[in-house]
């Protein structure tokens, strides 16, 4: 009978343990459409005109401006750059490893880029999302915006 009831009760307990789901963090609507718009006024700060998409975890869109004289090949570019950090799971642009001013490489995959600008955004240790940025002088200049709204947003990032 001890045993009967021993293996309940562990029994139970197990079941309450595996019952709790994981914690995800979720980007919202509000931290998206903040970061796309700091992202687009520091560019445009810096004299350049930009597009901004952000995406969450999913690679759906959350946010999205495109700065007036935005070039209209920066929202493909924007959206090649937020697939990169999806689906490499890294910043956009050459891989980390490679040398100073190598050529860029073509991309491996379909609809993404090597250019840098595309940074994944992070909450808790998890990604949530991407900002992508285009149209600045080169992607290190689109990097340094997205990564400005990043640190100004980071409070809200925890």
């Amino acid at each position: 009978m001890k045993f009967t009831r021993f293996a309940v009760l562990a029994v139970a307990s197990a079941a309450a343990a595996f019952a709790q789901l994981p914690t995800t963090k979720v980007l919202t609507v509000e931290v998206a459409q903040a970061i796309a718009t700091e992202s687009m006024l520091k560019c445009r700060a810096d004299g350049y005109k930009v597009t901004v998409l952000v995406v969450d975890a999913g690679n759906k869109m959350k946010a999205f401006v495109r700065d007036d004289g935005a070039m209209p090949a920066t929202i493909d570019i924007a959206r090649m750059k937020a697939n990169s950090v999806i689906l490499f799971g890294r910043a956009s642009g050459p891989p980390p490893n490679a040398p100073a001013n190598a050529p860029i490489p073509p991309p491996i995959l379909p609809d993404t880029i090597n250019f840098q600008g595309g940074m994944p955004i992070q909450a808790g240790g998890q990604t949530i999302g991407v900002v992508a940025v285009s149209g600045a002088p080169g992607g290190d200049k689109d990097a340094v915006c997205a990564n400005f709204a990043l640190n100004k947003l980071a409070d809200k990032l925890k």
